[in-house]
């Protein structure tokens, strides 16, 4: 199960399809759907959480936790739509288009995916172009 909460103001639009493309990506991977969780949150929040958990003082897009056991994926992916915003302004891209690319890149990192290498990180942007690409429903 998949689910959407804000710790903003923040609303997503389309959640049903974008549950529905999440949960095709997963399978895609080979894993199974848990439980999930997405929460949209501000600079701040998620700032804090950067600093409890991992220890480090900077601001960033996306925080997962991943609790996943075995091929059963569960966990919490923490999203700063501030963030979001900054970065597709700086990327030149629509707020949705970045928006959408961090809530995969959450899920690819569930699946296994690292980002940490520059070849990895060459990786996970494949894969991230991939799941993109298959979305119907922008």
């Amino acid at each position: 199960m998949i689910e959407f909460y804000s710790e903003n103001d923040f609303i997503l639009n389309h959640e049903p399809e974008l549950s529905q493309w999440i949960s095709a990506e997963i399978k895609s991977h080979n894993f199974e759907e848990g439980e999930i969780v997405y929460i949209f949150c501000d600079d701040a929040y998620l700032h804090k959480l950067n600093l409890q958990f991992l220890q480090h003082d900077t601001l960033t897009d996306i925080i997962s936790f991943d609790t996943s056991i075995g091929n059963l994926l569960n966990g919490e992916i923490y999203i700063s739509t501030e963030r979001v915003a900054d970065n597709a302004s700086d990327f030149k891209t629509t707020f949705t288009e970045e928006l959408h690319r961090v809530i995969i890149h959450g899920i690819l990192h569930f699946c296994g995916l690292k980002d940490k290498s520059a070849e990895e990180a060459t990786q996970m942007r494949e894969a991230e172009n991939k799941a993109l690409e298959k979305r119907d429903f922008i």
